[in-house]
């Protein structure tokens, strides 16, 4: 067996949506707040300064000539394959699924996790969608493995206009219902008759994850519907092994040999032995798999637990391992390790930040003809793209990564009618088509620290003189490291202050961060907004000596440090957090910077805020008074405001209206606990927990908050760029929920 190991990337949806500014939210009661009045409101709302200011009030004598620090375009690669957006008039809102119907090049169809199937026209310059069928009050999508997961369209649908959809029944996180349900259109596709719905399978889950969710007709022309092993974590109750259980198997039904289907007579238990649906077992959550329409062999990506993701080689009546195995390993001595039987995975790589595998087609296009044959994969979090070719003779196997560092979340890879490849990315809603890359010089993109214009080139250590230093008042956690914190923005623009109090960056704008961990400069950070308005961050690890910092590979970095490992987060993980739902930037917003702090240049100790303004970088309307978040050791303050802001700081980038932290909570500060969904049942599982809640009132042991903060593993939150847990952090929200007595 072949492995491939990788550093870097983390289960199965990641984060970030579109968020309108000024949304709307209940504000906190008076004394969950601080006020503090800023002098920034005497300036001119769209910033400058003018002849009667006294600048000495302020931190910054003038705003800083910023001529060097500019975010260029992003790094070129040397891949001979680039990932190029596609049909950039249209996009989707969690889409999960793209394809076309049998025998129809005309239409391009995306399923929305919510629960909506679409249609656009396979032309460049399409920009209108049209709604084929809404089951969104029959879809429960409150998780983030939860909703309508897949599609099928039947071989003779243009004959019967039968589609298939897969989705998860609207009524519960635990003990709910898994639907495979047929659907008719009338009309040649462009709709689906909601009265014609015909539901052909029924699984009932334990819990609301590991649902799998794919389903697709194999060239035999029977249906193959993959599932999960019940979810939770470590399979429980070892379903994935039990053949009179349908959970943790792969299952082939014949729906037009009978009502609602008829079982093929080559099934491994056609005719007893098990249940006469399965295919294949032995599977964690097989969340994508397909055939090659050359050979016929069956690729499937199998989302490992913490240690392993794997891609198989199905056979009929194979057993894959899962709970006895996790890739090449034994996983659980509560079931032994009885190996005999069992068929290993072609490729299995180290879960570390990459946690699930996309299995994608076999490529048979002509763009790529050294790819000829074969499979490509890649990591919903990693990223990169790989060719997997497989000798069947000889067992060998050769993966390949084509393309390093998309930066994209892939979720599902399609087919166009040459058969070139689709891929389409979750987070931004985006189609994106796998080309040629056209041949490049060298990339430009600055290998080394001192080479950015963001720092001294003589003393890399110390930033450019064009860059402004900010202190965010309550720190994001990021395992114990001390952070210095400067943003540049071009010459000539300004700073955006939204209606919410996020400051919004223009174009060509970098935010750069040193990390020190145990006083030792590990690694600078610049979070850059490129030309094309897209934000991505690059990391710069320091070399031993001190001098200089050189760019850290496309999936991160792994240091060891006097207080243990450290990790740096890969550029995929970066946009995780950094979503389009917190403004993109964490820490500048007004309720973070609208207090005082020391500029080094000067020596004065002024508010950020009114300095800010005072030289010219902000526009927009300034409030008179900023509602500050507490800092988190300011005791003046209650427990309720402390552990709050911490939430709102650590938690609310993905936990928000338009971000993709999927349930019910608002983590942000000004949302009244009441509004903040904090006191219902959990969404995303009670991980063995009895009687849990998201917040117990006394009872933090209960409280799936800090259970989750308080985890390292597929479990824990956040659940990307954290290795160690904030004691710190983890005291001040156990303090809160101590001394609550109950819940609004």
């Amino acid at each position: 067996m072949y492995r491939v190991y990788c550093v870097g990337l983390m289960a199965l949806w990641g984060c970030g949506s579109e968020r309108g500014v000024g949304q709307e939210v209940e504000p906190s009661p008076p004394s969950t707040g601080s006020t503090v009045t800023s002098s920034s409101s005497s300036q001119p709302s769209s910033g400058g300064t003018s002849s009667t200011l006294d600048m000495n009030d302020y931190g910054l004598d003038a705003r800083p000539e910023n001529l060097t620090c500019v975010a260029p375009d992003p790094p070129e690669t040397s891949a001979s394959a680039s990932l190029q957006m596609v049909f950039t008039g249209v996009g989707f809102t969690a889409p999960v699924w793209l394809g076309m119907a049998p025998e129809d090049t005309a239409w391009w169809y995306v399923a929305e996790q919510s629960g909506r199937l679409l249609r656009f026209a396979n032309e460049d310059a399409v920009a209108d969608v049209e709604e084929v069928l809404d089951i969104r009050a029959r879809v429960d999508d409150s998780t983030s493995e939860m909703g309508l997961l897949g599609v099928a369209f039947h071989p003779e649908f243009e004959d019967n206009g039968y589609v298939y959809l897969r989705y998860s029944a609207s009524g519960g996180m635990e003990d709910h219902l898994e639907h495979v349900t047929r659907f008719t259109s009338l009309d040649g596709g462009a709709t689906l008759d909601p009265a014609t719905a015909f539901t052909i399978l029924t699984v009932s889950q334990p819990y609301w994850n590991h649902n799998g969710g794919h389903l697709t007709f194999g060239p035999d022309g029977y249906l193959y519907v993959g599932w999960g092993d019940g979810g939770l974590a470590g399979d429980p109750g070892n379903r994935a092994q039990d053949l009179e259980d349908p959970l943790g198997k792969l299952l082939r039904i014949d729906v037009d040999g009978g009502s609602p289907y008829a079982i093929p007579d080559t099934n491994p238990f056609a005719e007893g032995g098990g249940l006469p649906e399965i295919y294949a077992w032995g599977f964690r959550n097989p969340w994508r798999y397909g055939f090659d329409p050359l050979t016929g062999d069956l690729w499937l990506g199998d989302v490992g637990q913490d240690e392993w993701e794997e891609v198989n080689l199905v056979e009929r009546g194979g057993n894959y391992g899962w709970r006895i195995k996790e890739g090449p390993d034994c996983y659980s001595p509560a079931v032994g390790c009885d190996e005999s039987g069992l068929i290993d995975p072609v490729v299995y790589y180290v879960n570390g930040w990459a946690a699930s595998v996309i299995a994608g087609p076999v490529y048979r296009g002509a763009a790529f003809p050294e790819l000829e044959g074969a499979l490509l994969y890649t990591d919903h979090y990693a990223g990169d793209i790989y060719a997997l070719l497989f000798d069947p003779v000889t067992g060998e196997a050769d993966p390949t990564n084509v393309l390093p560092g998309t930066g994209r979340i892939v979720v599902h890879f399609a087919e166009d009618e040459h058969q070139e490849v689709l891929m389409l990315d979750y987070v931004t809603g985006r189609v994106y088509r796998l080309e040629r890359a056209s041949p490049t010089a060298p990339s430009t993109f600055p290998s080394l620290l001192s080479e950015t214009g963001c720092v001294d080139p003589v003393d890399p250590r110390q930033p450019a003189s064009g860059l402004v230093p900010y202190e965010p008042i309550h720190p994001f956690w990021s395992d114990g490291a001390d952070k210095m914190r400067w943003m540049a923005i071009p010459e000539g623009t300004r700073v955006e202050v939204a209606e919410d109090g996020d400051l919004l960056f223009p174009v060509g704008t970098v935010l750069m961060k040193a990390f020190e961990v145990a006083g030792e400069r590990v690694t600078t950070r610049l979070f850059m907004r490129h030309p094309s308005g897209d934000w991505a961050g690059y990391s710069y690890a320091w070399l031993p000596d001190g001098s200089d910092a050189t760019l850290v590979s496309s999936s991160g970095a792994l240091w060891t440090t006097n207080e243990g490992d450290w990790r740096v987060p890969s550029r995929a993980q970066c946009v995780q957090c950094h979503t389009a739902a917190s403004g993109h930037s964490l820490g500048l917003e007004l309720q973070q910077i609208g207090h005082p702090m020391t500029y080094p240049s000067t020596g004065r100790t002024a508010d950020q805020i009114a300095t800010l303004n005072a030289v010219g970088m902000l526009e927009g309307t300034i409030p008179d008074e900023v509602s500050m978040l507490p800092a988190p050791g300011d005791v003046s303050r209650t427990l309720e405001d402390r552990a709050r802001a911490y939430l709102h700081v650590n938690c609310a980038s993905c936990h928000q209206p338009g971000a993709s932290g999927r349930g019910l909570m608002d983590l942000r500060y000004g949302v009244s606990l009441a509004a903040s969904g904090l006191c219902e049942p959990p969404t995303l599982g009670d991980l063995g927990v009895e009687g849990a809640r998201l917040v117990a009132p006394g009872d933090p042991e209960r409280s799936m908050i800090t259970v989750r903060a308080g985890r390292r593993d597929a479990y824990q939150m956040p659940p990307v760029g954290s290795e160690w847990v904030d004691e710190a952090g983890m005291s001040l929200l156990e303090g809160w929920i101590g001394e609550m007595a109950s819940c609004p």
